[in-house]
């Protein structure tokens, strides 16, 4: 953004991490050069917009902080890339030291554990931010690969006429991951598999897939029929679903001694439409597994009078962006 010119406010940083303004421009000189590469005359930029507070969610002195760094900056945005069990705390503290005047919140997933938790977190949000200025992000969406599944589908003809459950056999989706929790213990005991990955990232993936096509490229259109695929799939059964543990997570800092958590979740579901009813969408997520992959799986019918002709697959890699046999 800085490149670009699109970036000249300040990037205020905030955490309970017992670091100091050093330590986190040499942390962001360091993911830049390993994931971007750097350019001197842009970091050197952003060092210069770039503050940090090292404090407590709930200590009120953080947030008078924040609002003495603020200044008279206008309609700051907070992006709470947090554990969700404190977005309601720190939304209240953006609220009582000021810092929610004019301003927007950007909150990752998990939102909530539940409906009932879900919808108080909009209440306390709502107690302090209009509607407009809320936003919900699953950044998963904002990955090429994915929003390419959305073109893959409507832009090839040749697609529409066998994308229904008269051609499709089956839809595997697996999110693998060959790594574990990379130090956020605390945050994924808080969440687990099917918080984090598979009830955000993979059901969305799974209405991509299986909605009809939208009116319009306005995101309200998009939304729209996203929410008519979620509202075909009937509730799960307890035997649709299974939950594992990779050895040693419960070692895992910030993990605790007892968890249930699973690291790795299977579920099996169906979208009760014309399109797809009878045809299963298989997920599966995990960490600390043989591999790290992340694709969609279509496999088409056999042929009703060739026995011996095996079914076709469509593999869509979310890795490279790839679609290929």
């Amino acid at each position: 953004m800085i490149q670009r010119g699109n970036l000249n406010v300040p990037v205020i940083g905030v955490a309970k991490a017992g670091w100091t303004i050093d330590q986190l421009r040499a942390r962001a000189r360091d993911s830049l050069t390993q994931h971007g590469g750097l350019d001197e005359a842009a970091f050197s930029k952003l060092l210069e917009l770039l503050q940090y507070i090292d404090g407590d969610y709930q200590d009120p002195k953080t947030f008078e902080q924040l609002r003495q760094m603020l200044g008279k900056s206008q309609c700051p945005a907070h992006y709470l890339a947090i554990p969700p069990s404190m977005f309601a705390t720190v939304v209240d503290g953006l609220d009582r030291s000021g810092c929610g005047k004019n301003a927007r919140v950007i909150l990752e997933k998990p939102f909530g554990r539940d409906l009932a938790s879900a919808q108080a977190l909009d209440e306390t949000l709502h107690s302090v931010f209009p509607e407009t200025a809320i936003f919900r992000i699953d950044h998963y969406l904002g990955k090429e690969a994915v929003e390419n599944l959305l073109f893959f589908r409507f832009a090839n003809t040749f697609l529409e006429p066998i994308w229904n459950r008269n051609y499709i056999e089956s839809v595997q989706i697996t999110m693998a991951e060959a790594f574990g929790v990379a130090g956020r213990g605390k945050f994924y005991d808080e969440a687990g598999a099917i918080r984090d990955v598979v009830q955000n990232h993979l059901l969305q993936v799974v209405a991509f897939l299986a909605m009809e096509p939208p009116t319009n490229l306005y995101a309200e259109s998009m939304r729209d029929e996203q929410v008519k695929v979620f509202h075909t799939i009937p509730p799960i059964d307890v035997a649709n679903i299974v939950r594992g543990q990779f050895v040693g997570y419960r070692k895992e800092q910030g993990v605790a001694t007892d968890s249930k958590i699973e690291t790795f979740a299977a579920v099996r579901l169906e979208v009760d439409t014309w399109r797809w009813a009878g045809v299963p969408f298989l997920l599966r997520a995990g960490k600390c597994l043989p591999v790290t992959a992340t694709e969609v799986l279509v496999e088409t019918q056999k042929a009703r009078l060739c026995e011996d002709i095996p079914m076709r697959t469509i593999i869509f890699d979310f890795g490279s962006g790839r679609t290929f046999r």
